[in-house]
């Protein structure tokens, strides 16, 4: 089995940087932590950086997680290859260009890109945010997925995520304690669905809220509340179609042994106990 320790990053292209960064600053939030001639890396916590915005194709996008241990990564590698996933591993400047010590890069089976990464870089220099959006940290990612079952099973059984719990047939998947880092939507394509970002508390929910109205970014729902992380929650839509999410309040799973993962309908009610429902594609039937 792979163990992940966190999510890591997200890395995606981008035909306008300039727009990119720019959003990423004064509506997103986040600090620009390095610039390069094609890329800009932003950090929102501890982290060197959490995104990444880079010249290319929109489609091009990554996400990263950490290994839990570090001298698994031959290991892991030659698991993946031996299970039929071709690995690239990364070289000197591609591992500088990320802020790793090493890495590799496979396709999961709905072919979205993943990066598993050694010792990411931590920097003693606080994030001080564009705006005070109130963002504490990277917290979780959805991907799409062509078959939930299929991938469900490669990251439960290949890999050491563990059900949370089910929103129709989209599982919500932990690797420690926070009740969800990675969740899997169905639909039609591979790709990142949305980012999500914790902010420290509802009232940095609701200042966004009016603020991203004012700037006249389209909220795609929210707020509300999720009736299985217990999160409060705002969505909106980001450069080249991305999602992006707030939410803060998230459950956390201690009693690891007890718990069950629960099953909620696909509809409106299944994502918001508020009655908000969403105008997310990949959220509805």
């Amino acid at each position: 089995m792979i163990e992940l320790k966190d999510v890591a990053y997200c890395r995606l292209g981008t035909r306008d940087l300039a727009g990119a960064e720019w959003y990423a600053v004064n509506i997103l939030g986040l600090e620009v932590s390095e610039r390069r001639k094609d890329a800009v890396f932003f950090k929102s916590d501890h982290r060197a950086h959490t995104l990444c915005y880079f010249e290319g194709d929109p489609h091009d996008q990554a996400t990263a997680f950490e290994l839990a241990v570090a001298a698994d990564l031959q290991k892991v590698g030659s698991a993946l290859e031996r299970l039929g996933y071709p690995v690239h591993y990364g070289d000197n400047d591609a591992c500088a260009l990320r802020h790793v010590r090493e890495f590799i890069r496979f396709s999961d089976p709905s072919g979205n890109i993943i990066e598993l990464v050694v010792r990411p870089e931590t920097t003693s220099r606080r994030y001080h945010g564009g705006r005070d959006a109130g963002v504490t940290g990277f917290s979780h990612v959805g991907l799409y997925t062509t078959d939930p079952e299929r991938d469900e099973l490669f990251w439960t059984t290949i890999c050491n995520a563990r059900v949370s719990d089910r929103i129709g047939d989209a599982p919500l998947m932990r690797l420690g304690t926070v009740h969800h880092s990675i969740a899997l939507f169905p639909f039609h394509k591979a790709g990142i669905q949305h980012i999500n970002h914790q902010v420290g508390g509802v009232d940095d929910i609701q200042r966004s809220f009016r603020f991203v109205q004012n700037n006249r970014v389209e909220i795609t729902f929210g707020p509300g509340r999720h009736p299985t992380s217990s999160a409060q929650f705002l969505y909106f839509s980001g450069p080249d179609g991305m999602t992006f999410e707030y939410s803060t309040g998230v459950r956390e799973i201690h009693d690891e042994p007890l718990w069950r993962d629960r099953q909620f309908h696909f509809e409106p009610k299944g994502f918001c106990q508020w009655g908000s429902a969403p105008h997310i594609a990949a959220f509805q039937n």
